[in-house]
């Protein structure tokens, strides 16, 4: 998330493009920002509680499978959390090129990290993980 950052203001700043947001409205993204914190701040604590890992490099080590909470929308909160944390950079930078990279991270992250987490936890927690990914999306919603 912070090279996706730094790529942003990169973007930003030596090729902004066309500016899409300016001040004050441009303000709004410290709002998304904040709410992505937020949310990630509930996840963590969330597994904190369950005692599992909070460790993204090795899922194949929780200890329980946590659906409660902000994991009652999202599967991935943390996640979630970060690329609105993103989105709202892109909306404080005000300019269009640094809403290239928020898409980026969505598909990096699904491919390098949420993928493998999934397959592990389906190796871990079998039926009941299945019927959680039945009933919440991937990134926000229920299905």
């Amino acid at each position: 998330m912070l090279l996706a950052a730094t790529l942003m203001w990169a973007l930003h700043r030596w090729m902004p493009l066309a500016i899409v947001a300016v001040s004050p409205w441009n303000r709004l993204g410290w709002v998304a920002a904040v709410a992505g914190i937020g949310i990630a701040i509930a996840a963590f604590r969330r597994f904190k509680q369950a005692g599992t890992t909070v460790n993204p490099r090795e899922p194949h080590t929780a200890s329980s499978l946590v659906t409660g909470g902000v994991f009652g929308i999202s599967r991935n909160p943390m996640y979630l959390g970060l690329l609105l944390i993103l989105i709202g950079w892109a909306l404080a930078l005000g300019t269009a090129s640094p809403w290239i990279v928020p898409p980026l991270f969505v598909v990096v992250v699904a491919v390098l990290q949420i993928i493998p987490e999934e397959q592990a936890l389906d190796k871990l927690f079998g039926e009941p993980y299945l019927r959680y990914r039945q009933r919440v999306s991937r990134w926000i919603g229920r299905r």
